[in-house]
């Protein structure tokens, strides 16, 4: 036992802020087979995702016990500290779940209040450590698409309440919407500002294959889960009155939002084939292909959502492809994460 807990104790040492995207990714294929009536795949993957979010906690929590040092030195990096903010989309992503799927609209409000503790706590902190510490990588070195992770954490505490809306009472259901509306309202203005940023580093400095690291399909989902929460700001205009009067704005802004993401995903994969078919960059398993996964399947469900919301019917078979390639992807990456698992283990007893 204790040279078991010796090695558990060495794999936490490098373990990826960015961790719970697995946990988002597995969720939000939960959610997209629940809207596309898939039977049994939704349930299967409730399951597992709460199994998912309770290793990669109790993981997170003995990284944090054991290796304090490197937790700080990841919230000091400009590369690492965004990827905090998976624990926030993945509270939001699973409280979704519980409630459209698990039918618990109390498990789904006690991860939307740890969400917006964690939200609350990783924002202010990150973006003020990030401000004020004095050695600061240049541009091309300090941002890539992982960023935007603080937008998806955001947006993703938009949808949890907007779909929790419905199902309390007044006034707490015009209160919700208020909250939805404003953290719609502030995730959008985040990716102005960070987008601008990321594609400024795009165009003007030197890009080479091993920058084009898989959290820039981020560029992509972070519209795809903003589409989401305008999505059902306008399903939930008959609960709150305000929310009527804006409707036109919101409309909008949900179909600006999708065309953006939906813009993007074309110049991903150009990108993807020109890093691993002209570059010819080594394709292994990496976690952080998780940030790509979450995505795919986040665009499956937006479009859904917002077919319903504005009666968009000719749209009905991109959702369905989507949901196909997600579902490939998401396949092909446990099956990765799998066989890691499984060399480590072997490592660990012929050690």
């Amino acid at each position: 036992m204790p040279a078991l807990l010796q090695h558990v104790r060495a794999s936490t040492e490098n373990l990826s802020p960015g961790y719970f995207s697995m946990v988002m990714a597995t969720g939000i294929l939960s959610l997209a087979a629940h809207m596309l009536h898939v039977p049994v795949l939704p349930v299967a993957l409730l399951v597992l995702n709460w199994c998912l979010f309770v290793v990669i906690g109790v993981l997170a929590l003995a990284h944090l016990y054991w290796h304090p040092r490197r937790v700080l030195d990841d919230l000091f990096n400009h590369l690492n500290a965004p990827g905090f903010f998976t624990f926030v989309a993945a509270c939001s992503v699973l409280g979704s779940q519980s409630l459209l799927i698990g039918g618990s609209l109390r498990v789904a409000a006690a991860l939307g209040i740890i969400g917006l503790l964690a939200w609350v706590a990783f924002t202010y902190t990150i973006f003020t450590v990030l401000t004020v510490k004095q050695d600061k990588p240049e541009l091309a070195r300090g941002i890539n698409g992982g960023w935007l992770l603080a937008v998806v954490a955001t947006q993703s505490m938009a949808v949890l309440a907007a779909l929790i809306a419905p199902e309390v009472a007044q006034p707490l259901r015009l209160e919700l919407n208020f909250f939805a509306l404003s953290m719609w309202l502030w995730g959008g203005m985040l990716y102005i500002w960070m987008m601008s940023l990321i594609f400024y580093r795009y165009t003007f400095f030197s890009f080479s294959p091993a920058d084009l690291s898989p959290p820039y399909w981020i560029n992509m989902g972070a519209m795809a889960i903003s589409t989401l929460a305008g999505s059902l700001l306008i399903l939930n205009t008959p609960h709150a009155p305000f929310l009527h009067s804006m409707l036109p704005f919101i409309k909008g802004f949900t179909v600006f939002y999708w065309a953006t993401g939906t813009w993007w995903i074309p110049m991903l994969v150009v990108l993807a084939i020109w890093r691993h078919g002209v570059r010819r960059f080594p394709f292994s398993y990496d976690p952080m292909y998780w940030g790509a996964v979450f995505p795919l399947g986040m665009y499956a469900a937006s479009t859904l959502r917002m077919m319903q919301a504005m009666e968009l019917g000719f749209l009905h078979p991109l959702p369905q492809v989507m949901f196909g390639v997600a579902l490939t992807a998401w396949v092909l990456l446990f099956s990765g994460q799998l066989r890691a698992l499984h060399r480590q283990w072997r490592t660990a007893g012929a050690g």
